[in-house]
């Protein structure tokens, strides 16, 4: 087994509430055995410390376990969720699928992959910025703008995004910057812009607040789900998981997430934590169940890994070759 931690700078500062990102840290883990090599990356949890260095030492930590051929199932069982199990599982996955001779969708149950419909993401700028950016995505069919909690300013922002692209279907994460009193003064200005998904409006453990919300736009649950674990507690009070495999520690958790939240009557979602394409790989595979999609990632970075995922008139597309 191979680590690696590396800086991936960003093409520009990138905003949300509460944090301004200039580069994204990445741990890199290589396994090998009987002639084949599997790889995975993950950026982590920020919001929970949980940062490329610490998951390298905790991946340490369980090195005679892994080396020793551990399953996906045992690794599940061995590490909690978070970005140092979802490296080491997502290698897994890939040294399977080239020992095999099968791709990862295939071991996955899935009967052929499709390119996605994904969000573009918009920063928590300017209005005029967040408009100029949306114009830049002429071909992007579906924009995510980031709200900051500054409701004024926010109100300007979705206004701008959507005199700019009229056409574009618009989704807004508000990262938990918001209150209940505030998120109630900016509900009539998302419906007015035909917003049709707001993430994660208020802070995780303030979920009870949402049982007072009439909302008339599906509520999509981020910080507030981390694993499966958390996903029956969103029932009533958010209408769409949102899975990352960063969060809930890899592609086997995320496989099952998926499948439970649609069991329960939940829309699924899946997202990312920025990375390049080897994290944007495996997510791509629990897209394909998905209702929602979001892996624009390394459209932030100053430069992604080769080959990479594709980006084509608002679709991504992971080719075989990248990884699985």
């Amino acid at each position: 087994m191979q680590l690696a931690v590396e800086e991936l700078p960003l093409k520009v500062p990138f905003r949300i509430s509460g944090y301004t990102f200039t580069q994204i840290p990445a741990l890199f883990v290589r396994l090998s055995g009987a002639g084949a090599e599997g790889c995975g990356e993950a950026e982590g949890v920020y919001y929970f410390d949980d940062v490329p260095v610490r998951m390298a030492a905790q991946v340490e930590s369980q090195r005679a376990a892994i080396e020793a051929g551990i399953t996906r199932e045992e690794l599940r069982q061995l590490m909690p969720a978070g970005g140092a199990r979802n490296a080491v599982d997502c290698a897994l996955w890939d040294l399977e699928a080239k020992r095999a001779g099968q791709p990862v969708w295939k071991l996955a149950g899935l009967e052929h992959v499709v390119p996605l419909t994904t969000m573009f993401t918009l920063g928590a700028d300017h209005p005029a910025a967040v408009a100029m950016g949306a114009l830049s995505r002429a071909n992007a069919t579906a924009l995510k703008l980031k709200l900051s909690g500054e409701l004024d300013i926010d109100i300007e922002r979705v206004r701008a995004v959507r005199a700019a692209r009229p056409d574009v279907w618009l989704g807004v994460d508000a990262n938990q910057g918001y209150t209940l009193d505030s998120l109630e003064r900016l509900l009539p200005v998302l419906s007015e812009a035909r917003v049709l998904l707001l993430e994660q409006p208020l802070a995780r453990g303030c979920e009870a607040n949402l049982d007072h919300l009439d909302c008339p736009i599906p509520i999509a649950a981020d910080e507030s789900v981390q694993s499966l674990a958390d996903v029956d507690g969103l029932l009533g009070r958010f209408d769409v998981v949102n899975i990352k495999l960063d969060k809930c520690g890899g592609l086997t958790e995320a496989l099952l997430m998926i499948e439970h939240a649609r069991r329960i009557g939940l829309k699924v979602m899946v997202g990312n934590m920025v990375g390049t394409s080897i994290a944007m790989a495996p997510a791509f595979v629990a897209g394909q169940l998905c209702d929602f999609v979001d892996l624009d990632g390394p459209t932030f970075l100053s430069a992604d890994r080769s080959p990479g995922v594709v980006f084509k008139d608002g679709t991504v597309w992971c080719p075989p070759e990248l990884w699985g």
